[in-house]
């Protein structure tokens, strides 16, 4: 099954923007790229966030993330 859409996570000390030269890029090579405006203020909050962004979705997708979001997308998956 092929990937289409990449959700980007954020960090602790961003938000989505710090995703604008990333996703452009991705779009070139024909994925659907969205950045996840994470709220920061808890994990489980934070959690929510992604899952809402995955749940909007058609089909697999792959979670890239820096720093922070990194911690997030492994709470997404363990949850």
């Amino acid at each position: 099954m092929a990937i289409n859409t990449v959700v980007l996570v954020h960090g602790a000390f961003a938000d989505g923007s710090c995703w604008t030269k990333v996703i452009p890029l991705l779009t070139k090579r024909g994925f659907k790229a969205i950045a996840v405006q994470n709220p920061l203020s808890s994990l489980a909050d934070d959690v929510a966030a992604v899952h809402r962004v995955i749940g909007m979705q058609k089909g697999p997708v792959l979670l890239v993330g820096h720093s922070w979001g990194g911690a997030v997308i492994t709470a997404t998956i363990h949850r």
